[in-house]
């Protein structure tokens, strides 16, 4: 039972606990009142320091912007703006953290059973950008995704001992036929052509616009910088019979340098020297701009040519697909063709810039270094510049008895339909002077038990009973225009069913199945067989040929590096089944 002195004892400790409590809250809240009232503010590491406020508003503005931003946030509704923010941006750590770039999707080409599919048509293509844009993907560390992989154009980066054509024709055909290095049971079939190689000084005189964004996206080293030095060195090789101008657009396009002759050089240097990034990116008002330019300016019987540099990140004006294509695409008819080059990373934009080289009857380079800028601009100044040949066309026809199915290795975005062969109001793609073009396809053998009909509810696909006789593996039909033509004309060759072990085959389809393998490597692709980094590395070693430039050694050491890469990261990698159209790596 308790007395009352023990109930008073037991209210004093009570008290005591009471008054410690509170001791200790008021410690508490002073420091943080101290804490706050303090103008001081402590410094910290770098890049922090520079984007932190160097004051922070007193303790009462602070609790009332908290209290509205409070309030706000239970009503759904956005802070007021007038509420200060005190959380510092989130900087960067890498590449990755701000990656923003865009590649259309590839559905790899399936095979095709000739009864059913006796025809396969596309159109050429030259770009290159997909090599350079992987190079620099693997340089960096990383492999590339596997949609910005286009194995037409790892293959078409290098050149290929191809003869010169004869006659009075743009280009030659070459052909050979070996064994698939990554299904042993399959046959490789290799179809090539040669641009005639005209001279610089035989070159037409040139109307060149420079196109050049200069918005905020290209205040990097590898942007604008690169650019200017880039463009510097395609002066060098400019003709007293030259012109060039120079539009740049940022928020607004401008005219920076009329319409100058290639002698006056330094006048060309100091306004490329003169560009400075900032603003926004207007790019359909600069290419407007640029194509007034050239018009007025155009060459009758010259090259005309607007050369757009960029890393491609429209966003204002005109910015849509479908905008830019319907723009450039009314442009062209004038006679005056684009050429795209790419610049930079992040933000990179390949599917646009591809789309609209596509449309103006250019190619497309991706740009990574001087050395490519060099390549591209110097080493193969005729071919970039001026085009030999327009909307050329193939048309590969199988032979059933010797061809069971066929599949064409890449060229997946420059399919035709049979009846676009012949259609010339359906565009392709153009070659330049002194370009290579070369295509892969991988065969399965006919193994004579074939039927020789195709038998359909209301109609039969019959084998003709000379196929047979014919030693022939194939029928292979161009269609081209002339720079300034709107007729076709067609050439048709054919291709012997003989071939050889890939061992013994020659230099040209040797190393091209080595870089056709990397890429089904790199793409993870359903149909890359028992290939492997090793086979590749053989067949890449032992067709190097002479090599002069040193691009097919710095492949094969590429290709190690990749091989590396992939080692730690190859089980992480998602396959591409459930990518959308539009890939964007973040």
């Amino acid at each position: 039972m308790l007395t009352t002195k023990s109930l008073k004892d037991a209210k004093e400790k009570v008290s005591h606990v009471m008054a410690g409590r509170a001791m200790i809250a008021c410690l508490l809240l002073g420091s943080l009142c101290m804490a706050g009232c303090s103008k001081e503010v402590v410094k910290p590491e770098d890049p922090l320091s520079t984007i932190i406020p160097t004051e922070i508003p007193e303790p009462a503005d602070f609790r009332a912007a908290g209290i509205r931003h409070k309030l706000a946030m239970e009503r759904f509704l956005p802070p007021p703006l007038s509420t200060p923010s005190y959380r510092p941006a989130l900087q960067p750590d890498s590449f990755q953290d701000f990656n923003t770039e865009e590649y259309n999707r590839v559905q790899e080409n399936p095979f095709l059973e000739v009864l059913k599919n006796p025809q396969s048509t596309f159109s050429i293509d030259v770009d290159t950008a997909s090599y350079t844009n992987v190079r620099r993907f693997i340089n960096s560390g990383k492999l590339p995704p596997p949609d910005a992989v286009r194995i037409e154009e790892l293959i078409n980066y290098f050149k290929y001992d191809y003869p010169q054509p004869t006659g009075n024709q743009p280009f030659s055909f070459n052909s050979e036929v070996t064994s698939a290095p990554w299904n042993k049971e399959n046959k490789l079939l290799l179809i090539g052509l040669q641009g005639v190689d005209i001279a610089t000084e035989k070159l037409p005189s040139a109307n060149l616009v420079f196109l050049i964004d200069v918005s905020g996206s290209m205040d990097q080293e590898n942007k604008l910088p690169l650019l200017i030095k880039s463009f510097k060195l395609l002066v060098s090789k400019l003709r007293k019979q030259d012109s060039v101008a120079i539009v740049v657009y940022a928020g607004q396009a401008g005219l920076v340098l009329p319409a100058t002759s290639g002698a006056d050089k330094g006048k060309i240097l100091t306004a490329l020297e003169s560009l400075q990034a900032g603003g926004s990116t207007a790019g359909g008002e600069g290419i407007q701009l640029a194509y007034r330019i050239a018009k007025e300016n155009f060459k009758k019987k010259g090259n005309n040519r607007v050369i757009l540099a960029t890393d491609g990140d429209f966003n204002v004006g005109a910015s849509s697909d479908a905008e830019m294509e319907r723009l450039i695409e009314q442009k062209r008819e004038d006679g005056v063709f684009l050429s795209v080059l790419g610049f930079g990373m992040g933000n990179y934009k390949d599917a646009k810039m591809r789309k609209l080289a596509d449309r103006g009857n250019g190619n497309y380079a991706y740009i990574d270094n001087l050395q490519e800028a060099r390549k591209v601009l110097v080493s193969q100044f005729g071919g970039t510049l001026l085009t030999i040949a327009k909307d050329v066309k193939l048309q590969v026809e199988f032979n059933p008895v010797k061809v069971k199915s066929y599949r064409l290795i890449g060229y997946e975005k420059r399919l035709l339909r049979p009846e676009d062969f012949a259609d010339d109001s359906k565009d392709a793609g153009e070659l330049g002077s002194g370009h290579t073009v070369t295509a892969l396809y991988e065969i399965v053998p006919a193994d004579g038990t074939f039927s020789r009909s195709q038998e359909l509810t209301y109609q039969t696909t019959q084998i003709k009973t000379d196929a047979q006789a014919k030693n022939e593996l194939a029928t292979i039909r161009f269609r081209y225009k002339k720079p300034a033509g709107e007729t076709s004309s067609e050439i048709t060759r054919k291709i012997p069913a003989g071939s050889v072990d890939i061992n013994k085959a020659g230099e040209n389809i040797r190393f091209a199945a080595a870089v056709a393998e990397w890429g089904m490597i790199l793409r993870n692709s359903e149909y890359k067989g028992t290939a492997t980094y090793a086979q590749l590395l053989e067949l890449a070693r032992k067709a190097k040929g002479t090599d002069s430039q040193g691009y097919r050694a710095e492949f094969i050491r590429m290709v190690e590096m990749a091989e590396m890469l992939d080692g730690t990261s190859s089980l992480s990698r998602n396959s591409t089944d459930d990518l959308q159209d539009t890939i964007m790596i973040h």
